[in-house]
């Protein structure tokens, strides 16, 4: 429909406006099409002109307007539903047929026609009307053309049916566009085919405006655009059933899978599952009557014979709060980190993407890379199984490795990171819904009425037409798919009912379905939350609820949430990357020591007598000299001198750390521990030494140096004034929980520096 200048909608004269017709309107009105209508098997018995015509302006629109008149009549009857055309009626007396075109290319009116398509009553007349009130639509100044379907002729190749709306398309141009799973494609067009039913013929070029198909070009899909027109969204009509696909014994699953995937490719609404577990072939369909006209169209097409089984509701997951997921990939030599933030969106949007990760933090391309396995990927829910929907995704942080981390790593990462967020989230199981009409005899409202609380519906007020009686309203596709054969039964086949899909929404019995189903979440390998991390030379794995206690990066999301998000971040990132303010100072002082209560006016007057003076703040008393402890490895990493030499040698570093901690301590006067990591040595228990004047402790297995740091700042602090050198943003949050301070590795350099130069004052004045 995205191609269609104009459409012509036929309607039955005998059965009128039907579910399918109002699914069909619908359409036409989301893509703005000028619709003509004409009105088939007139020459029946019980087709009746007016009636039609009024449930026609009732169904679909007030604007439905007879145009099987001549003269004054035909102008009359337009200018009855547009107000433009009332006015200039007036006026003039009549209307131009350039005013009546417009309008119907702007929907402001749509052309009725009555006749019968076997007899040729009325058809002629229709196509006279087609050519005097239709006009050739607008072209785009750029080259550009739209992707409206995929088939395959008689010997197997692959044709691409577009409209050009810009510019011109000749054989053996070359273009280049982005397939279905976001890689850059470039091809070339072999062949430009005009078709007409099953019979074609090649020509050199399309003009702007023409429908063509071509050959040559792979990786395209409907509904894509290419030049300067972009892709369209997503399709409207969602299939709601599956169905399981039972093939011949004797043919091969995979060879069945590939032919299911052949026509998958041409009809993009018909959706192919491949149970690897199982091995077994799902597809996910509107309902039956698309199952009938598929087995046929295999049948043709393969030579074999297809049947289904019993139908079962597509479902759909979504969650209910916003949540992080953390995915961290790390086996030997591989590494990569991903956060997500996971946030529910209204009904009916779907899944959205988007990255708000600095560039300081990760590189541009490896965002880009997140992003493509993002939208790469069918996720699945922790409830059923079933896809997720309804959700923005965003890259929140992510961590690379200069060396080791590769392309494959973050898409390892960022399935586990959906994921484990997945499992984190409240998950809420979301089923197909129909809007129904229910048209049945008076006498049967009362059944009908029953039946639809009985099937969880909402519905209004019964309308009366003549005899019958009218039901609206919408009910689980579950519950009304298989209504219409008891309505037939009874009402004696004078009742009937149509449905149109109308989305996703809770569903109404979530508990039974999921204990139906009985998916196992923790035990679907192929959809991982857990995480693989590093120790000893080998990858180990990571529940995912156990995840956050293993990650290498900060949560974005804060656990309080009684607070601004964003400024607590802000606050804590300012916080480490300088010095503490005045009122930092003061924030960590009345923590510690308690509140201070004065008047702050008063600290400006002069004192007359003692009594006046604020009561003294009693500070604690210290035991024996101030402690100092370094994070050894931090400290490394984040000088730049010895992070040179531990690139090439990290003893060399390491030796030159402990040659500059003897000097410092030897200025500070301070009891100076000076911790590394050796958890990832097997069988390591912790050793302490006395180096000259400073202590150097090597950590047990399994104890990294913070941990220690943590414990130790915790007991010293008790009775010794304790610092801490290290730039780890959460060791520094323990320290001071520890009531321990921190020194910034920036800081610590600046104050090592001091200690350097006043050295070298001290000798050379000697």
């Amino acid at each position: 429909m995205r191609v269609m200048d104009y459409a012509i909608l036929v309607i039955s004269g005998t059965d009128g406006v039907q579910s399918h017709t109002t699914t069909l309107w619908k359409l036409l009105m989301k893509y703005e099409v000028p619709v003509f209508i004409f009105v088939n098997k007139m020459d029946l018995i019980g087709a009746d002109k007016s009636s039609v015509l009024g449930k026609l302006r009732r169904q679909l629109s007030d604007r439905c307007t007879d145009f099987s008149m001549h003269g004054d009549e035909l102008c009359e009857n337009a200018a009855a539903c547009d107000e433009a055309l009332m006015e200039s009626y007036l006026e003039n007396g009549t209307l131009s047929d350039s005013e009546i075109t417009a309008a119907i290319a702007e929907r402001r009116i749509f052309p009725c026609f009555f006749g019968s398509a076997l007899k040729m009553e009325g058809v002629e007349e229709f196509a006279e009307a087609l050519d005097r009130y239709t006009v050739e639509q607008e072209h785009y100044a750029e080259f550009g053309l739209k992707v409206y379907k995929i088939s395959y002729d008689s010997k197997g190749t692959r044709l691409t049916h577009l409209k050009v709306l810009g510019g011109e398309l000749k054989v053996r141009d070359e273009l280049t566009y982005t397939d279905a799973d976001g890689n850059e494609v470039t091809g070339k067009v072999s062949s430009v085919r005009f078709y007409s039913g099953e019979k074609f013929r090649n020509a050199e070029k399309a003009e702007a405006g023409e429908v063509c198909a071509v050959t040559g070009l792979e990786g395209t899909f409907a509904g894509q655009g290419i030049g300067c027109i972009r892709n369209s969204d997503r399709a409207v009509l969602e299939p709601v059933m599956t169905y399981k696909a039972e093939y011949p014994s004797e043919k091969n699953a995979y060879d069945v899978l590939k032919d299911m995937r052949r026509l998958e490719d041409e009809d993009p609404q018909l959706h192919i599952i491949w149970n690897e577990q199982l091995r077994e072939i799902h597809i996910q369909l509107m309902g039956a009557v698309q199952l009938e006209v598929l087995s046929r169209m295999i049948e043709d097409k393969f030579g074999y014979t297809i049947t289904f089984g019993s139908g079962a509701v597509a479902y759909k997951e979504t969650i209910r709060n916003t949540v992080e997921g953390v995915g961290h990939y790390e086996p030997l030599r591989h590494y990569a980190e991903v956060h997500l933030i996971l946030e529910p969106l209204p009904a009916g949007s779907g899944l959205q993407f988007a990255a708000e990760c600095s560039e300081d933090d990760l590189d541009r391309n490896w965002q880009r890379l997140i992003l493509t396995h993002l939208e790469e990927k069918e996720y699945i829910g922790v409830l059923t199984g079933s896809p997720i929907t309804d959700m923005k995704i965003t890259l929140a942080a992510g961590k690379a490795h200069l060396k080791h981390t590769e392309g494959g790593d973050f898409r390892q990462a960022t399935y586990r990171a959906v994921r484990q967020g997945l499992m984190s989230a409240k998950s809420v199981l979301l089923e197909p819904y129909y809007d129904y009409e229910l048209e049945i005899p008076s006498e049967f409202v009362g059944r009908a009425i029953a039946d639809l609380q009985h099937m969880s519906a909402e519905f209004e007020a019964p309308e009366t037409v003549g005899e019958m009686s009218v039901i609206s309203g919408s009910a689980p596709v579950s519950e009304l798919s298989e209504y219409q054969s008891e309505v037939i039964g009874y009402t004696r086949g004078r009742g009937h009912i149509s449905c149109v899909n109308s989305g996703y929404r809770p569903c109404h019995n979530a508990k039974e379905v999921i204990a139906s189903i009985g998916y196992e979440c923790e035990s679907d390998l192929e959809n991982s939350a857990d995480s693989i991390f590093c120790s000893h030379g080998a990858g180990y794995v990571v529940k995912w609820n156990e995840v956050p206690e293993h990650m290498h990066l900060p949560s974005v999301l804060s656990a309080d949430t009684s607070e601004n998000q964003d400024e607590k971040q802000k606050k804590v990132q300012r916080f480490f990357e300088r010095a503490a303010s005045d009122e930092e100072l003061m924030e960590i002082f009345e923590r510690t020591y308690g509140k201070i209560e004065r008047d702050p006016r008063k600290a400006f007057k002069r004192r007359k007598i003692e009594s006046d003076y604020s009561k003294p703040v009693s500070l604690p008393k210290y035991e024996g000299p101030d402690y100092l402890l370094v994070d050894g490895y931090n400290i490394i990493f984040a000088w730049d001198d010895l992070k040179k030499i531990a690139s090439e040698n990290l003893d060399a570093a390491r030796a030159e750390l402990v040659k500059i901690m003897c000097n410092y301590q030897g200025y500070a006067g301070c009891e100076v521990i000076l911790v590394f990591d050796a958890y990832k040595v097997k069988g390591r228990h912790r050793d302490v030494e006395r180096y000259y004047n400073i202590n150097i402790v090597y950590t047990k297995e399994s104890e990294t140096a913070d941990t220690y740091i943590e414990r130790v700042s915790h007991e010293l602090s008790k009775n010794h004034r304790v610092r801490v050198a290290t730039s780890d943003g959460p060791e520094q949050m323990i320290i001071f929980g520890s009531g321990a301070m921190r020194i910034s590795a920036t800081e610590f350099r600046a104050r090592v520096n001091e200690a350097d130069k006043a050295i070298r004052e001290f000798l050379s004045d000697m």
